[in-house]
């Protein structure tokens, strides 16, 4: 939003950054628009892409994976101001917002690592979903 973020990545994000790097060198973007290199991917771009891959627009959004990362970061027992710093979400408490400038990028450092670990073992298998868990009782 015109601001700077800071934004702790995992060792996963970082590789797989570097990884995509090599594909989009003609660009200043890692995500470029598909008609201009120049530009940044849209939100639409991938919303098309969720609803090609069998998405319904009530099921998925881009936005979504942000909502459902602070769900499960916050079911995880990690501190809520954390994660809104993380999601670059302001501070609402005016005077809080006013003094407090502290960005806790160590803190976030790890949690990002964490949210990683848990992304690589869900997509192994070792460990059950909620869902998983109320279906199969």
């Amino acid at each position: 939003m015109r601001e700077q973020h800071i934004v702790p990545l995992s060792r996963q994000a970082v590789e797989l950054l570097r990884e995509l790097q090599v594909l989009s060198r003609r660009s200043s973007y890692l995500f470029p628009a598909l008609g201009n290199a120049r530009r940044p991917m849209s939100e639409n771009t991938v919303n098309a892409a969720l609803r090609r891959l069998g998405y319904a627009h009530d099921e998925m959004t881009g936005h979504g994976f942000r909502s459902m990362a602070s769900t499960l970061l916050n079911e995880q027992g990690w501190h809520p101001d954390l994660i809104e710093l993380q999601l670059a979400h302001a501070e609402r408490n005016k005077v809080r917002a006013a003094y407090n400038r502290a960005q806790r990028l160590v803190e976030r450092r790890r949690m990002m690592q964490a949210w990683a670990d848990y992304l690589d073992q869900l997509q192994a298998g070792k460990i059950a979903t909620e869902l998983t868990r109320v279906e199969a009782a």
